[in-house]
């Protein structure tokens, strides 16, 4: 009788933690075993490349290093056969002599110094490469409540964040498949000077198959759109070195 009781206990137990629901905490250590199941991102050291593909553009090809150990940064972006280096080692932006002449020989000053696109290249590749395990990074605010949408006729599990102000303004939304915890889109809106969503702006991104960089798994294709007029800006296409 008393191992009767035990099992019943049991099952119980079982049953209503099955029949809990995920926390949003819960959903991001998932979809983080999903694409770091060995948790290597801390210590990424690795070198990928990228082709940007921009309607009406020329197709740039980019060659990015990312060495977190060692907080460096290095990117070799080629458009037009003209390569651009950016280089960035313990927080010091390094310019290239070659970049050196070039930026001397501008005619127009561009609205960002060089050394300021390095910085923002950095925590662009940086940010995007190493989702979803940098929702982990103080200054991420991450919603309590984990939204259901519906996105092109698929339904999915969605995470709301918002980041202080210093770490940056726009709100973004990640959206995970239900089953498998795979971070298949994400989309950002800017907003007002309250600090309100503003619906008709910012861009969602659809990422489809993967390649596996250093155990992790990343996005192999981005294509971003408009929110509001739903209109392709350029997709980026990952390939390992």
């Amino acid at each position: 009788m008393k191992k009767y009781f035990l099992l019943c206990a049991c099952f119980t137990i079982m049953l209503t933690s099955c029949n809990q629901p995920l926390t949003s905490d819960q959903l991001l250590d998932k979809t983080i075993a999903f694409h770091d199941p060995n948790g290597n991102w801390n210590t990424f050291n690795g070198t990928f490349s990228v082709r940007m593909e921009t309607p009406s553009r020329p197709t740039r090809d980019s060659k990015v290093t990312i060495n977190l150990p060692d907080d460096s940064f290095n990117l070799a972006a080629t458009r037009d056969s003209v390569t651009t280096q950016y280089f960035i080692n313990k927080g010091k932006c390094v310019i290239s002599a070659t970049d050196s002449l070039r930026i001397a020989n501008q005619t127009e000053k561009p609205r960002r110094s060089h050394c300021e696109m390095t910085e923002f290249f950095k925590n662009y590749y940086t940010y995007l490469y190493g989702l979803p395990m940098k929702l982990k990074d103080p200054g991420t605010h991450i919603s309590d409540t984990i939204e259901h949408k519906s996105f092109k006729g698929k339904h999915y599990l969605v995470l709301k964040a918002s980041y202080d102000e210093g770490v940056g303004s726009d709100i973004w939304y990640f959206y995970f498949d239900p089953e498998t915890y795979a971070m298949e889109i994400y989309q950002f809106f800017r907003t007002d000077e309250n600090g309100n969503q503003k619906d008709d702006t910012g861009e969602y991104i659809l990422l489809t198959e993967e390649e596996i960089i250093n155990g992790i798994k990343m996005p192999k294709i981005r294509a971003w759109y408009t929110n509001k007029e739903d209109t392709l800006l350029g997709t980026d296409i990952l390939k390992t070195e």
